[in-house]
């Protein structure tokens, strides 16, 4: 496999803009389609190359698919390619999405509302079916799911985002205790042009904005500077990516009074109708929310916020992923970290997701109908979005 780029920044930019507008169905499917373009039809690099560049990001805090497009941008035109695939596929998604919340500000009326009541709805059924299909992959024995049951509870009894990190720091230790007998998966090495002085600085620059961020605000008393911490500690300590960033958000933003929480199911049940990354929800967060900067300037911090952990933690690891997914305890940590994530989400399946949206036995019915559309008849997320927005239209005006 060769160790240095070999296309363009242009060539990177136009593949992953067509991924942008065509990629639907979350980060697994977005996996699949980057398989399709890149390894199959384009073949810039091997399957076993691609194999062990999806376990590196699946390993790592943040947006898995998005650190994978990078990464393979990186891989093929340098770092310009890393920044051509990062933007390719992240705007599409993100400015449709910045322009509805500016838009839903001025809906008003039966239909309105009742389309938006249906897009809450289809958060419900897209969050059961993610956790319905990580519970089966990440906690398929008894110790894994008594870990996801405790980081649950964790969740539960202390809410924000001091619960959320605690039940992975439980995570982390169970798997250290429980889970270092299993078989460690066999791995083709992979090297990138990236130094260990360059990797060194990636992890030093996010631990000094990790910890630095929230004195910083605390002491300026400025939103803006506040915006960007709560999104980059969101980006920061989400394991599995996707769906699972919804309670970190929902802690940064509804908790803290920025938007309602009507506002905010809305809009995560409009992001299962984009392509491109779940993370660009973060676009709709920082442009609907209430307090300035809102509006374009609100959405571009929270979106660069949320995915710069991500990406730095991935440009500080490469140097050392080989050497380090072949520690027995590292992998360990990892399925007990993997496992607390399924309890984090499954507290915030109930609430905010559930309790905010289900409003009586017609909404169950109509979220029961699109779990079953999504996980039975595997149907796109953007037809059930349709499908139940619509539904939620017609009730608004029937009633």
């Amino acid at each position: 496999m060769p160790a240095r780029a070999a296309g363009s920044p242009a060539e990177v930019f136009w593949a992953f803009l067509k991924l942008g507008l065509t990629a639907f169905g979350g980060p697994i499917a977005h996996l699949g389609y980057f398989r399709d373009e890149l390894v199959l039809r384009r073949r810039w690099l091997d399957e076993a190359g691609y194999a062990d560049l999806v376990a590196l990001c699946q390993f790592l805090p943040g947006p898995a698919s998005s650190q994978v497009g990078f990464a393979l941008g990186l891989w093929r035109a340098g770092p310009l390619g890393a920044l051509a695939a990062w933007t390719a596929f992240t705007l599409p998604s993100a400015i449709i999405l910045m322009l509805f919340a500016l838009a839903a500000a001025t809906l008003d009326g039966p239909l309105a509302q009742g389309v938006l009541h249906g897009l809450k709805l289809v958060a419900v059924a897209v969050v059961a079916q993610a956790v319905w299909g990580m519970a089966r992959s990440l906690t398929p024995d008894r110790t894994r799911a008594s870990i996801a049951v405790l980081a649950m509870a964790a969740v539960v009894l202390l809410a924000g985002a001091i619960g959320q990190v605690l039940a992975i720091v439980l995570g982390v230790a169970a798997g250290l205790l429980w889970c270092r007998n299993l078989p460690i998966p066999s791995s083709t090495p992979m090297h990138f042009a990236v130094s260990r002085r360059l990797g060194g600085a990636a992890l030093g620059l996010f631990a000094i904005l990790l910890l630095g961020l929230p004195l910083l605000a605390s002491v300026a008393g400025n939103h803006g500077l506040a915006l960007f911490d709560g999104f980059y500690r969101a980006g920061a300590l989400v394991f599995g990516g996707g769906h699972v960033v919804l309670p970190l958000l929902e802690a940064e933003t509804v908790a803290r009074g920025w938007l309602s929480s009507d506002s905010f199911i809305a809009g995560y049940g409009a992001t299962q109708a984009m392509p491109g990354p779940l993370f660009t929800f973060a676009a709709y967060l920082g442009a609907a929310e209430t307090p300035t900067p809102n509006g374009v300037i609100g959405a571009a911090i929270a979106l660069v916020a949320i995915f710069l952990p991500g990406l730095l933690l991935l440009i500080g690891v490469l140097p050392f992923w080989n050497g380090l997914r072949a520690r027995p305890l590292a992998q360990a940590a990892m399925r007990g970290a993997n496992a607390a994530v399924v309890g984090i989400l499954g507290a915030a399946l109930y609430d905010p997701v559930f309790v905010s949206a289900v409003q009586g036995p017609l909404d169950f019915a109509l979220v029961t109908a699109g779990f079953v559309a999504l996980v039975a008849w595997k149907a796109p997320p953007w037809v059930v979005v349709l499908a139940l927005g619509c539904a939620g239209g017609m009730i608004g005006v029937a009633s």
